[in-house]
């Protein structure tokens, strides 16, 4: 599976079968964190065979079911810590969905368990990725129109519609996909992108950014443009 046929294929799953995660995927993943924590100044941690992070009254009420791997997703305070978290902790989304996994990003369904993971001075943990094997590969859910969440049009590269119809289909909280994406033109020979959150009672909004301009990203081409 390449990350393009990974965007399309991820959907997010709550119940998990039991089955252990096995070496070499487990392996894959743990250099992976290795590397979004230096690249992202991140403190990403996998714990594995931990039940109780999803046994609480939130993790029911979320339909959480056999949850016993999942990410930490934390790193020091900084503004745009929620928006590092986001873009890098998909990255270990999308892996997973190409080693045969299935995820859920968890803002609130989750119970800190003491001890399974470790803070530094000055931490804060922004959400848990679930990880596993899912009993279903998930459903979509209706997204937004290309002209609802960008200036695509005639005379906008075709790079930057495919960027845009990859960023559609990146998780967001409750599906809210407040963002938006303008194609400003060239400056220096380079085409330039700029990328907003918008407003929502649920928050979250500047980590589904970080994820929606990954995925951007991937469908658009790194190469093709910079962000402003």
């Amino acid at each position: 599976m390449t990350i393009q046929e990974a965007i399309k294929a991820r959907h997010s799953v709550r119940a998990y079968k039991k089955q252990p995660l096995t070496d070499d995927v487990v392996k894959a993943i743990e250099e992976k964190i290795i590397e979004i924590n230096r690249e992202g100044r991140l403190h990403a941690q996998m714990i594995q065979n931990e039940p109780k992070a999803f046994q609480g009254t939130l993790a029911k009420y979320g339909k959480f079911r056999n949850v016993t791997n999942y990410i930490v997703m934390a790193g020091q305070k900084a503004d745009d810590l929620d928006e590092r978290v986001g873009y890098y902790g998909e990255q270990l989304v999308l892996l997973a969905q190409m080693l045969g996994l299935n995820t859920c990003w968890v803002g609130l369904s989750y119970k800190k368990v003491p001890e399974t993971y470790v803070l530094n001075e000055g931490e804060t943990i922004k959400a848990y990725i679930s990880i596993g094997y899912g009993e279903t590969q998930g459903v979509g859910h209706k997204i937004k129109k290309i002209e609802q969440v960008s200036n695509a049009s005639a005379i906008t590269p075709e790079w930057f519609k495919k960027g845009v119809e990859a960023a559609l289909l990146a998780p967001t909280a409750v599906n809210q996909q407040k963002f938006s994406f303008e194609y400003v033109g060239m400056e220096n020979n380079r085409h330039q992108v700029h990328a907003k959150r918008g407003f929502s009672i649920i928050g979250y909004t500047q980590m589904d950014l970080g994820i929606a301009k990954y995925h951007f990203e991937v469908g658009a081409g790194k190469e093709e443009f910079e962000w402003v």
